[in-house]
């Protein structure tokens, strides 16, 4: 397993929030779903994404956008029209000044605008993420982000359409599905391209040395690792592969296997009753004592603090 599967398993869509808007110009919709992570794409026409303290991101049809929120943005044929949608969460519709007749609305896709066959659609689904595994994703995005058409495995894009305009059996679920596939192609291809600034993780993963010791530190992580191991294991000098770790990933090996460890043990404290002892076993202390330790030097609190503590 690599890092990107890693983090993609704790981001899964579970009763996704689908909206399918068909707008004529001058068209915006206002989104305010308070959604950790949307996406979105144009089945046709071209539109713009307007967030607050951000440029204007352009996208044409069949690009995909990942938008990390919570923040509220605006998608429109142009940045300055007013919106005359606007979706609040659970994704219902709040008609604006100068808002067409909402022509449907059916069970699991939220279907708002004007005539069918308006110039423009949209359509998008959102995930309500929870946990330190998935805040680890989402602190390497951008609010926004687009990729073009052409990078984004097509069929994928396409599967979503029909879907969401029949009322089939088990339409939540395949909707879910697509939903995450979309995800993962969108996301291996914007951390590809330059313009990026892909996480050093990510970066560090097409090294022959470094890709190798991230991929044994995620397959076991509970493995009572050291440098001298993962040297072995990827047949180079200790200080060759904590130098070349340290420059790509930006931090040394057992570093990074450390911070895993506390991010995954504060997930398991956030969503089972086990005790702090079994979860220290799990993600490699020796008990809870030495967990209790390196949690509070990594995040400031106790592992039982930080589980009764609200969600951030």
């Amino acid at each position: 397993m690599d890092v990107l599967d890693d983090l993609l398993a704790g981001t899964k869509a579970r009763g996704g929030i689908f909206n399918l808007t068909i707008m004529d110009p001058p068209w915006a919709v206002h989104i305010a779903d308070e959604a950790p992570l949307a996406l979105a794409s144009l089945v046709r026409g071209s539109a713009w994404i307007v967030r607050d303290g951000a440029e204007p991101v352009r996208m044409e049809e069949r690009d995909v956008a990942v938008l990390r929120g919570p923040e509220p943005y605006v998608v429109a044929d142009e940045p300055g029209t007013a919106p005359q949608l606007r979706i609040h969460p659970g994704g219902l519709c709040e008609p604006l000044p100068g808002a067409p007749v909402d022509y449907s609305a059916r069970l699991g896709v939220r279907t708002h605008g004007g005539r069918p066959e308006g110039a423009a659609m949209v359509v998008s689904g959102t995930y309500q993420l929870d946990g330190d595994v998935s805040r680890r994703l989402l602190t390497a995005l951008p609010s926004v982000l687009v990729v073009p058409a052409a990078e984004v495995a097509g069929h994928v894009m396409d599967l979503v359409l029909g879907e969401i305009q029949n009322d089939e059996p088990g339409q939540q679920s395949v909707l879910d599905r697509w939903l995450d596939l979309a995800l993962i192609t969108t996301l291996r291809a914007w951390f590809a391209r330059p313009e990026s600034h892909a996480p050093g993780w990510y970066r560090a993963q097409s090294d022959p040395v470094v890709g190798l010791a991230l991929r044994l530190l995620h397959e076991a992580p509970a493995h009572p690792w050291n440098v001298v191991e993962l040297a072995e294991r990827t047949d180079v000098s200790r200080a060759s592969l904590s130098r070349r770790f340290t420059a790509l990933v930006g931090e040394a090996p057992i570093a990074y296997l450390t911070g895993w460890r506390i991010t995954l043990a504060a997930d398991s404290l956030r969503t089972t009753d086990d005790t702090v002892e079994t979860i220290a076993r799990r993600v490699g202390y020796a008990n809870a004592f030495a967990l209790s330790v390196a949690f509070k030097r990594v995040r400031g609190i106790s592992p039982t603090a930080h589980r009764r503590s609200p969600a951030a």
